[in-house]
């Protein structure tokens, strides 16, 4: 019975956190920010971390944040973390983008708002290509690592066909499935396991 036991204690994958990689939450995590998400790291050094939330939708678009915006369809706008709630980043394929940094996995963060705006206006796609956030997530030295010790993160990979593309209902999901063995299981496991 010993080894059913450990199928089911969460325990981290043991992989190296740095920028392009995705932070996967363990499934029992009680939290309304990062309970059941996926996080890109933007930056991983010896002084912290950043990331941005990929799955968590937010109730307002950038149409209403951005005046040039106001009559083109709804654009998402994106909750990526508790940090600088009041700064846009926004995440992206277009690797001419003035400025950009280059975070892998053919996605790049920020670089000239005028270009994106331009890019926008032109009538060019925005779903698979760009995606916007308010806020971000930060951990400060040591800190990430120390709950990656806690068996709360799971480390994957991430990619624009992926984290730009994937619906994010299911990306959590998909996400900690794509793991395999005991993390493909734990995908299952019901948010509220006495509704099931």
């Amino acid at each position: 019975m010993g080894k059913d036991q450990d199928y089911f204690k969460i325990e981290t994958n043991h992989v190296l956190p740095s920028r392009g990689k995705i932070l996967i939450s363990e499934p029992f995590l009680r939290d309304s920010m990062f309970g059941r998400s996926v996080v890109l790291l933007v930056d991983h050094t010896k002084d912290g971390s950043m990331g941005l939330i990929m799955n968590k939708l937010l109730p307002m678009k950038l149409n209403d944040v951005v005046d040039e915006f106001k009559y083109l369809d709804d654009i998402p706008l994106y909750n990526g973390g508790p940090m600088g709630t009041d700064t846009l980043f926004y995440l992206h394929t277009l690797k001419n983008i003035e400025g950009a940094l280059a975070i892998g996995g053919g996605m790049y963060l920020n670089g000239n708002f005028n270009e994106i705006k331009k890019y926008i206006l032109q009538g060019n796609q925005i779903q698979g290509n760009i995606r916007f956030f308010l806020g971000y997530s930060g951990w400060q030295d040591g800190q990430l690592d120390h709950e990656i010790e806690e068996n709360t993160w799971m480390i994957g990979k991430g990619d624009a066909g992926t984290l730009l593309i994937d619906e994010i209902k299911n990306m959590w999901k998909k996400s900690l499935g794509s793991l395999g063995g005991k993390y493909e299981t734990w995908s299952r496991f019901p948010i509220i396991p006495s509704l099931n």
